[in-house]
């Protein structure tokens, strides 16, 4: 079956999509402003955070936080639960399952990495999975984000 790839999935060392249906969720895959971002973007607005989105917490950096709190240096991860392993949710792709193996073994490299050059330069990293209930993991958020701003 020959599926017809778009220019976005026409990148350098994208798997060719192994149907019509697999295209589709390829596509359909946000990089930002996901249901769980929003959700819980909502829910830190709601006790009064204000914050940015989808900005470098560092310039040296070349990575987006989905959300920061610049003067507490509090940098959110929303991490999808197949794009970056999941041990509860993710799932192991059947086709291209070498790719997204690896695929996703990069992702949890450049998180690491993330966070390490994150903390090095004095900020607060919370990653925090796709699954998690918004209005708990947004109390926790403002917790922490409240006691780096009093420093």
């Amino acid at each position: 079956m020959a599926v017809k790839l778009d220019k976005g999935l026409k990148r350098k060392g994208s798997p060719i999509p192994s149907s019509e249906a697999a295209l589709k969720r390829m596509q359909a895959a946000k990089p930002r402003d996901t249901a769980p971002e929003k959700a819980l973007r909502s829910a830190l607005h709601k006790k009064g955070l204000r914050f940015r989105i989808d900005v470098k917490p560092i310039k040296e950096l070349n990575r987006k936080a989905d959300i920061v709190f610049r003067p507490a240096k509090v940098a959110i991860f929303v991490d999808g639960c197949f794009w970056h392993g999941c041990p509860i949710h993710g799932t192991q792709a059947k086709a291209n399952a070498e790719f997204w193996e690896h695929k996703i073994k990069q992702n949890q490299e450049r998180d690491k990495d993330t966070v390490i050059q994150l903390e090095a330069a004095g900020w607060r990293v919370v990653r925090v999975w796709e699954h998690e209930e918004p209005e708990g993991t947004a109390q926790e958020i403002y917790e922490i984000v409240v006691k780096r701003k009093r420093r």
